[in-house]
């Protein structure tokens, strides 16, 4: 099932697809299947999202701006262009040291 029909078929510029709140995270599911998602965040600085895990690998890549993020205690800064694979079932999350956008894609299978 795809969440975001009005975009299909269309090139887009990334960073435009999402928007910054101040003091909030936003996020703007563009996929959604059973086999994985593909969702657009949007984090106003400082705002995270507390360490967990999830059953599947995920990838982050940065749009715009920087973060902190953690996998299984290890830091990694992730800015504009950025690519972070994170592996199943480790613990991680994520804190933004300016705004900053980001694409996460999960895997799931």
């Amino acid at each position: 099932m795809t969440v975001e029909n009005d975009i299909k078929g269309k090139t887009h510029k990334t960073p435009e697809l999402v928007a910054f709140q101040s003091g909030a995270v936003v996020s703007r599911t563009l996929v959604q299947k059973e086999t994985g998602t593909l969702t657009l965040f949007a984090f106003d600085a400082g705002q995270s999202l507390s360490e967990h895990t999830a059953p599947f690998d995920a990838v982050v890549v940065g749009v715009d701006g920087e973060a902190d993020v953690t996998i299984s205690g290890k830091p990694f800064r992730v800015g504009k262009d950025d690519l972070l694979l994170m592996p199943a079932n480790e613990p991680h999350g994520l804190k933004a040291v300016t705004p900053f956008k980001m694409m996460l894609i999960m895997i799931r299978g």
